[in-house]
């Protein structure tokens, strides 16, 4: 290439790094919205054209933009069958959208830095950080973070790392069963694959004829697929922890992070108490567990536990369990799995660290403590915060839905949580749902995914000092 050429590229990549610069010098939260919405917009049009559609027709704005937003927010609920209505070409975007939002928005976007800018510097580190834990932009908090600055560049290599072989794992192991059934060999492939990377990214869509039906009391198929929901709904950060404790020699080895542990224990709890609820409402119901042998009745109730965590590759229709069962699977699928993770909900550390305030605040303690550690206030505000956020969400989504449709408060509460956990059970009110419905059931999911993220990292943001303080007085609380 000639001088004079390398001249003229040279003031355009100086234009494209200065301005990739100055976005990432806003807030983590303005960048992750803006990063989520320009995806979201643009997987929309690809969706919309006739290419994407198995019938060279062109999809309705309201399903594209719908199947966009599952996607990219890995949630799973469809307004179309996801097995018919698209071409290869649709489902290869499909495909690609609930990578990227399974990976995390700020990371891919970290990635796109240091693939422009050639480097990963502070500001970098920061932004990844920022996907991992928005407690990060809290003051003074940098030195007992679950994932160090340090650690940054190993983290996003046990990111990729940990989607490549643990897709492929599950790819390998659910081809052959695919092929069992007379798939042909690069179709089961095919499938297999998207059904791996929908399992590992807590997405829930199922490109097979009939969903996951034929394959009820396929002990071997449903367990990799649960295996995958847990690997991915416990997150990243507890993915590197367990992976440098493993690997590191014991002269080397680094202990379990305090995250870590919460969110391995707290999940742990969650998917064995939902397996006991789930196991006993439904145990004399005919058309669900009930008219089951023993042996499958438990394996169905566990299954169906580790898919509250936002997995949404349900074997039991919600609409014919009971109505304490639907009640149940709200409240796991309102808390969903681990922070920094593929799946969605307020998560688990939330809901844990709100229960360990409780009972400090019982046995009169004035720290929270768990493992032997201490858990700073500002991480219960941030908590409390998220709770009060995604309830509001929820509550206002299930009223207007509820308005648009006159749809049962059972009914449309399950999908409204499950759009906002991004988990895809569904009632099948979702399909049945007007244009302006799904809308409102889209920017659920968009807020379910990104919302609590956002307001963590703004509420952890505000942190600041008075030179004053006002006279205290309480209110009478409880």
């Amino acid at each position: 290439m000639s001088s004079s050429a390398l001249t003229n590229r040279a003031p355009f990549q100086g234009k494209r790094s200065s301005w990739f610069h100055a976005l990432i010098h806003t807030t983590p939260a303005r960048f992750a919205i803006l990063v989520f919405t320009s995806l979201v917009a643009i997987w929309t049009a690809l969706l919309a054209l006739p290419i994407s559609s198995s019938t060279s027709e062109i999809t309705p704005l309201a399903d594209a933009l719908f199947t966009a937003v599952s996607a990219i927010c890995v949630t799973g609920l469809s307004t179309v069958d996801m097995a018919t209505h698209w071409s290869l070409f649709g489902e290869v975007v499909i495909l690609l959208g609930i990578q990227i939002g399974g990976v995390g928005v700020l990371t891919i976007a970290s990635m796109l830095g240091i693939t422009v800018t050639r480097r990963m510097g502070l500001r970098q580190r920061l932004l990844i950080a920022s996907d991992t834990n928005p407690n990060r932009t809290t003051r003074g908090a940098s030195e007992s973070q679950a994932v160090g600055l340090g650690d940054i560049g190993g983290l996003l290599s046990a990111v990729a790392i940990s989607l490549l072989v643990i897709e492929a794992g599950l790819t390998l192991l659910i081809t052959p069963r695919l092929m069992a059934e007379g798939m042909e060999f690069w179709h089961a492939l095919w499938n297999g694959f998207y059904l791996a990377a929908s399992a590992f990214t807590n997405t829930g869509f199922v490109p097979l004829a009939g969903g996951l039906e034929p394959y009820l009391g396929d002990y071997y198929l449903l367990t990799v697929l649960a295996l995958g929901v847990f690997l991915g709904s416990i997150g990243f950060p507890v993915i590197f922890a367990l992976y440098r404790y493993v690997v590191k020699g014991a002269e080397k080895r680094r202990h379990i992070g305090l995250h870590a542990k919460l969110t391995l224990a707290t999940t742990l709890v969650f998917v064995i108490l939902g397996w006991l609820l789930i196991t006993s409402l439904e145990w004399n119901n005919p058309a669900t567990l009930g008219a089951e042998p023993v042996g499958r009745t438990l394996f169905d109730a566990w299954y169906m536990s580790i898919m509250t965590r936002s997995g949404g590759l349900g074997i039991i229709d919600p609409m014919e369990m009971n109505g304490s069962t639907r009640l149940v699977i709200d409240m796991l699928m309102f808390v969903g799995g681990g922070s920094a993770s593929t799946a969605g909900g307020i998560k688990v550390t939330t809901i844990a660290v709100l229960f360990l305030a409780a009972y400090a605040e019982a046995r009169g303690y004035k720290d929270m403590q768990a493992f032997g550690r201490r858990i700073p206030t500002e991480v219960l505000r941030v908590a409390v915060s998220v709770l009060i956020w995604g309830a509001t969400i929820v509550l206002i989504s299930t009223t207007i839905i509820m308005h648009m449709t006159g749809s049962s408060l059972d009914e449309t509460l399950f999908e409204v949580i499950s759009a906002f956990g991004t988990c895809g059970l569904s009632t099948g009110l979702s399909e049945a749902l007007p244009a302006q419905g799904k809308v409102v059931l889209a920017a659920t999911m968009w807020a379910g995914r990104v919302g609590t993220v956002t307001l963590a990292a703004a509420v952890a943001a505000t942190s600041r000092s008075r030179l004053f303080r006002f006279p205290e007085e309480r209110p009478i609380v409880g």
